[in-house]
C-alpha cells in the first residue's frame, strides 16, 4: 500500500435493523445522491457479518472530513431504529467481523488508533451508535 494509515474510523450506515444493504447500495447513494466518485468507505460489514470491499484502500476515503488522507473507513450496516434514532442494533456477527477486520488492519498498517466517527473533533454525530473505545477495551 502506498498510503500512510494512522487511523481507522468506524461508521454506521444509519439504517434500521430491518434493512440489510451492502457496499453496492451505499456506493449508489454516495455516487448518485452525493455526486461522489465512489463509495466513501473502504469496508462495509453487512448484518450477517460478511465484509465487503468499498473504495480501494490505496485511495483516500470520503468518510471523515479532515482525516481522510491517512485513514481507513469501516461502515457497519445498521445503527438506527425504525424511527431513525441512534441505536446499537448490530448483530454479534458484525461485531466479530469488525474485530477481525480492525485487528488485521492494525497489524497490516502498524496503526493503533481506532475511533468512532462521532468521536472525531468537529463531528457532531452519534455515528456509529456505539462507544468504540468501550468496545475496544472489551476485546
Amino acid at each position: 500500500m502506498s498510503r500512510y494509515i494512522d487511523l481507522i474510523v468506524i461508521h454506521c450506515s444509519a439504517t434500521a435493523p430491518s434493512v440489510d444493504i451492502g457496499a453496492a447500495a451505499i456506493r449508489s447513494w454516495h455516487v448518485v445522491d452525493n455526486g461522489w466518485s465512489d463509495i466513501g468507505y473502504h469496508y462495509v460489514i453487512r448484518r450477517d457479518g460478511s465484509i465487503e470491499l468499498g473504495r480501494d484502500a490505496n485511495t483516500a476515503g470520503a468518510h471523515a472530513r479532515g482525516f481522510n488522507k491517512s485513514s481507513l473507513g469501516v461502515c457497519m450496516v445498521g445503527g438506527v431504529d425504525e424511527q431513525l434514532n441512534p441505536e446499537d442494533n448490530f448483530a454479534p456477527e458484525q461485531y466479530k467481523s469488525l474485530e477481525i477486520l480492525v485487528r488485521g488492519l492494525q497489524a497490516k498498517h502498524n496503526c493503533t488508533r481506532v475511533e468512532g466517527h462521532g468521536d472525531l473533533p468537529g463531528v457532531a454525530k452519534a455515528c456509529p451508535s456505539f462507544d468504540v473505545q468501550s468496545w475496544l477495551a472489551s476485546l
